[in-house]
This record gives C-alpha cells, sequence and structure tokens, in this order.
C-alpha cells in the first residue's frame, strides 16, 4: 500500500513536467542539411530554405521604393545593400544562417518585427529598419552603418569605425556602388538623404553585465 502511495503523489509531478504543445516552439522553416565535402571528406552543414513564390522585378522595386520611403531610407542603398547580400534572392541561406532577400539572421529578424524571412516584403521592411536603425545610431555615418549591417554593430563600435575585417571591408566597398555599378560614395549617399523631419536623435549603446548591447534614446 505504501508504494502505490507514492506513485500517486509522483505521478502528478512526472506529469505536470511536460511540457505542453502550445510552449513547444514551432519548427524552424530552415532546415539543416549535413553533407560530406567529396574533396576533405568531412561532414559540412548547410542551411535549406522552404520554396517561395517568385517576386517579379517590378514589384520588387515598387516595395524597395515603398518601403524606403516610409524609412527615410534612399531606395538606392537598399537596393546595394539587397544586391551584395543575396544578388535578388528571396529564399537566400547563408553558411551562417542569415535568411532571405536582406540575409537577416533570426535575431535581427525578431528584433525589427519580421515574421518570415522568406517573404520579399517582410525582409525588406525588416531590413530597412535596421539600415535606419543603424544610420540614426551612427549619427548619418554611412561608412559605420553599412559596416555594422555586415559585422554588427559591436565590432563598430569596438574599433570606432570599420572592423579590419577583410569580408567587411569589401562590403563596404561594395555597397557603396549603386546596382548599375557606378560608384557612389557614402558622402553622396549622405547628402541624398530623404528628411526624417529632423528626428534623428542619438541612440546609445551600452553592454550589459550579461555581455548584451542594450540601446536607448536620449
Amino acid at each position: 500500500m505504501r508504494f502505490c502511495f507514492i506513485l500517486l503523489l509522483v505521478m502528478p509531478v512526472f506529469a505536470d513536467s511536460i511540457p505542453s504543445p502550445a510552449s513547444v516552439p514551432a519548427a524552424s522553416p530552415v532546415k539543416t542539411v549535413v553533407r560530406t565535402n567529396a574533396k576533405t571528406g568531412r561532414l559540412i552543414r548547410t542551411f535549406v530554405a522552404p520554396p517561395a513564390a517568385r517576386v517579379a522585378p517590378a514589384a520588387l522595386n515598387e516595395i524597395v521604393d515603398r518601403i524606403a520611403g516610409q524609412q527615410g531610407v534612399e531606395a538606392p542603398l537598399v537596393h546595394s545593400v539587397i544586391l551584395a547580400e543575396s544578388n535578388y534572392n528571396a529564399v537566400a541561406v547563408s553558411p551562417k544562417g542569415a535568411q532571405g532577400i536582406m540575409q537577416l539572421i533570426p535575431a535581427t529578424a525578431r528584433r525589427f518585427g519580421v515574421s518570415n524571412t522568406f517573404d520579399a516584403a517582410d525582409n525588406i521592411q525588416g531590413g530597412v529598419r535596421y539600415l535606419r536603425f543603424l544610420l540614426d545610431y551612427y549619427h548619418g555615418d554611412y561608412t559605420k552603418s553599412i559596416a555594422a549591417y555586415n559585422a554588427g554593430e559591436a565590432a563598430v563600435d569596438k574599433y570606432k569605425g570599420v572592423p579590419p575585417y577583410a569580408e567587411t571591408i569589401g562590403y563596404v566597398r561594395t555597397v557603396s556602388k549603386t546596382p548599375d555599378g557606378g560608384a557612389q560614395s557614402c558622402e553622396q549617399l549622405a547628402s541624398a538623404q530623404p528628411s526624417r523631419g529632423g528626428n534623428t536623435s542619438h541612440i546609445e549603446a551600452r553592454v550589459g553585465a550579461d555581455g548584451l548591447i542594450y540601446y536607448k534614446t536620449p
């Protein structure tokens, strides 16, 4: 009888430890595929995006123009970032897990309200919001903003400018050109910046005790 009594006490506790279906996170649409490299024999992990509907170039131009205008970011800058990031591939996935047409990592996508990184309009909305944030954070400094889009704010803040990474240096050079291949300096981009009503309050950053970066507007 004592044995049965203990079972009755333990079973409810065990049942409570089982997560409910609602608490289990939804599966990511990105699948991980592990393949063997034919030359080295090593296992290589790659990310595969789900299929998505193709967006016509004219529709993409309209989306970029509309969202860029709403956020006060130059459409040519957005196009340059898209070209450098994914070459207009809405289902692109980088080896590091960046997703979609503007190559947002999941944390950045969540940070700027993107629910579907493989929806071109949703992804562009998040990417342009991120660019707007960076331009405000760096007081309209296009070089730092473009570098931070590639390497992150922490790296740019650490080096007080473009980090000494070959990838980021090349990225800034690439994005600072117009989509048609013509050179366009960051200063030219800045001079063409649409007005946001003078509301460009500097955003301050601090590193918390947990090692994360926190931002606030004075």
